[in-house]
């Protein structure tokens, strides 16, 4: 089992540590070692950890000979932070309310929000694109911060660690005084503060990553975000898309790894104790 696990973290390690060494290689001696993935060259790619001559050329192209990078990169950051705060106040109300509340047709609409989260994007896209399109949200930032802000799973995820808050608990707070505003800021709120990180983190991961939906609804090459920078880099330019990977990468794993420990306590736990 242990060989398993370890055979498992080289599989998902080895890409990245191939993709920061890239990253540190000239553009000759990355043409040299993947040109029979390029097609410049025949046989077989050689995949090093170790550049013969390291230079930072592929970052000082990015950081200092491309602005387009920096207006791309705010672009990414407006639209995660945008999502992220949508998700936290309606996502955690939606969450609390299907969590804590009864009502008609409750179980039905917790399904559709299911089914909604198992339909890929491309199912969704046609209706997306027009109730946008209603909204006059087209190209433009709030579009995509909408879709993005209400999407389902970090509902899911949230709503699973709510049902795990104690009845018990509500019932002492309700004979306190306590109403349901209090309830949800005072008992819902710290109680399920590791899964709303870990939808958070999943949020920010998704919003950030995202190339479908800005190239489907972004028109306006200023208002690209990050994440399609790399499709748009022509193929002999293999050093620059080293470099843009790896900084486009980066936020992505900062925030993983900061937030690990509530993610896992988020993805694995199914109730929080009395």
């Amino acid at each position: 089992m242990e060989a398993l696990i370890l055979l498992f973290i080289l599989v998902m390690i080895v890409p990245v540590c191939i993709l920061a060494a890239g990253s540190f290689m000239g553009e000759d001696e990355l043409i040299l070692k993947l040109g029979a993935i390029l097609g410049t060259g025949d046989g077989y790619a050689e995949l090093t950890l170790t550049p013969i001559y390291p230079t930072l050329k592929a970052y000082v192209e990015v950081l200092l000979d491309t602005p387009e990078f920096f207006v791309m990169f705010w672009n990414s950051v407006k639209i995660t932070a945008g999502s992220l705060a949508v998700q936290l106040i309606f996502g955690t109300l939606a969450a609390w309310g299907f969590a804590k509340w009864e009502f008609p047709l409750k179980k039905a609409l917790l399904w559709l929000y299911i089914v909604l989260m198992l339909m890929p994007f491309q199912v969704l896209m046609l209706s997306d694109y027009l109730v946008l399109q209603r909204l006059n949200l087209l190209d433009s930032h709030l579009g995509l911060i909408l879709l993005c802000g209400f999407s389902t799973f970090p509902v899911f995820i949230m709503y699973r660690f709510f049902c795990g808050i104690p009845d018990d608990v509500m019932e002492a707070a309700r004979l306190d005084g306590a109403g349901d505003v209090k309830l949800f800021f005072y008992i819902g709120l710290p109680l399920g503060k590791s899964g709303i990180f870990s939808a958070m983190i999943l949020g920010f991961l998704e919003s950030w990553s995202m190339i479908e939906q800005p190239m489907t609804f972004l028109k306006t090459k200023s208002l690209w975000p990050l994440s399609i920078l790399l499709p748009e880099i022509e193929s002999g330019s293999i050093g620059f898309a080293f470099g843009v990977s790896v900084l486009t990468f980066l936020p992505a794993l900062l925030i993983f790894l900061n937030g690990q420990e509530y993610l896992e306590k988020g993805i694995s736990a199914s109730q929080v104790k009395q």
